[in-house]
Formats: structure tokens, sequence, C-alpha cells
């Protein structure tokens, strides 16, 4: 990494990219869980740019994402969302980013919602120097599905044991729960990615492109394989594939002070921005 390297800047219109692909493979996910339980409880209603979404009881995406940079939702459309979640019986967990309209915060303070956690998002220029460099005795490859269950059981296992560095995630999914969120986002075109450790699948992570932004989804590594390079075997090779796309920013999200974080930081990611995790309960 070049120590003379501009930092990437990141203004109001690049945060609302960022998050206007969010709120795409959010809409996709659900909309993939939706087809799984057919006449199940679900929802996706758009709210000033961003989307209110429930997938399944106790998804991930469940929560209101894309908020600060279509206008102050009103009234009228809290109220329809915050009644659509506690039909639910699920609460409402509002992800802003703090660049976002001030206005909106508050708002949502007056309406109850409180303060539980925090998420960075990070990012890099791609440029064309996004070499695939792996070390030794690590292979990365895209995984297909013929292997797509091994992928998912060493997602699983390295969500279920989670890097005690940083911040811990505010949320705890069950493993089935995980499971099912992480098919969801394959139907929604996020492509996977294998590491394997001499010949043997250690790790994984995820990649999704929309409208030049490179969103890096779901890498983790099995508690054995950890600290052997791993993480960022995987990002530089889906740095490398980002570059030969098109893309011109790639984009993680991870827990303030995290171990993902300082791999991601290794390797040119600079914090964009940080979401505030905002929740109301039904």
């Amino acid at each position: 990494m070049n120590a003379d390297r501009t930092p990437l800047f990141c203004d109001a219109a690049l945060a609302e990219r960022i998050e206007r692909v969010d709120v795409q493979l959010v809409t996709k996910a659900s909309e993939a869980a939706h087809r799984r339980r057919p006449g199940g409880p679900g929802f996706l209603i758009p709210v000033a740019g961003g989307v209110a979404s429930f997938a399944e009881e106790g998804s991930p995406f469940n929560k209101v994402a894309g908020l600060g940079f279509g206008g102050v939702p009103d009234a009228a459309a809290l109220d329809e969302i915050e009644r659509a979640f506690a039909a639910c019986r699920a609460p409402v967990q509002v992800e802003l980013p703090h660049l976002a309209d001030p206005a909106i915060g508050a708002c949502l303070s007056e309406r109850g919602y409180r303060l539980e956690s925090f998420e960075n998002v990070l990012g890099r220029a791609i440029r064309d120097d996004s070499e695939r460099v792996t070390p030794p005795r690590i292979t990365v490859r895209p995984s297909g599905d013929d292997e797509f269950d091994a992928w998912l059981a060493v997602q699983a296992d390295a969500a279920a044991h989670p890097d005690t560095q940083g911040v811990p995630w505010h949320e705890d999914f069950p493993r089935e729960v995980y499971l099912r969120a992480e098919r969801d986002m394959a139907a929604a075109g996020v492509r996977r990615y294998a590491a394997l450790w001499d010949g043997v699948l250690a790790g994984g992570g995820g990649l999704r492109l929309a409208e030049g932004v490179a969103q890096f989804t779901g890498a983790g590594t099995a508690p054995a394989y950890r600290r052997r390079g791993v993480q960022a075997a995987l990002l530089a090779a889906r740095l490398a594939d980002a570059t030969a796309a098109g893309c011109d920013v790639a984009v993680i999200v991870t827990q303030p002070a995290s171990k993902s974080q300082q791999n991601a930081q290794r390797r040119g990611f600079d914090l964009l921005y940080t979401r505030a995790v905002l929740v109301r309960q039904p």
C-alpha cells in the first residue's frame, strides 16, 4: 500500500450512492425471503429515498435502510412503518448515516427511537493497481453452487465465533436464520468467494457490483485459520475483480475498531462515515 496516497473523501453525493446501493441489496434480499415463504409476513415500504424491510422473523434485513438523503420522512410515513413492524412483533431498526440530514435524527428521537449501536462504512477508490495477491498456502477463487452448503457452513461457523476485538455486533442471529439470509443475498446477486488453506476451505466472502460500487459482504474465516492472511487474500481478490468490472469505489461495513476494520484499513480502505443504529420497540 502506498503511504503517500490521498485518502478517499466521502461527500454527500458518494454517501447517497453507497446508501442507494445498500437499499437495492436489502430490497432484493428481502424479496428473495418473501419468495421462499409465500403468504408469510413480510413487507417493503419505500420511505424518503430509503426502504423499510421485513424479510422474515429474526432476519438481518429487518430494518430501515437508506434514510438521510431524500428528505425527512413525514409522520404519516413513519406511522405506517411502525404499524407494519408492530404487526410483525418486531422493533423498528433504523441505520442512519452521520452525513444524513440532522433533522431525521431529531425526528426519530422525538418518536422514541433510542441509540443502540454504531457501524462503520469504509471505502477506497479503485485504481488499476488492485492486484490479486495471496500469501503462500492460500488460494482464493469463485465459489460455485456445488460447494454452497460447505461455504455456508464455514461462514456460519465464523459468525458463531466472532472476533472479540472492537465493539461487538449489536445483533446475534441463530444459525438457521443466518444461513437463510446468506442464501437470500446470493439470490440478490452477491457473488461468493472461497479461500482455501492448503486446499481446505478456510473462509469466504461476497461481492456485489452496482452503480460503480463494489460491496464487500459476508466475509468470514473459520476460527482455526484466523490470523493467517485469509481475509487479506479475500479482499485482494475481490478488489481485483471489482477493478476489472470497472467499479470506481469499494465499500465494506464493519464494527468500530474490529479486526475486520483493521484488515480493511491495511488494504487501503478509509473510514467514510458511521451509521447510528436507532431502535424503537413495538
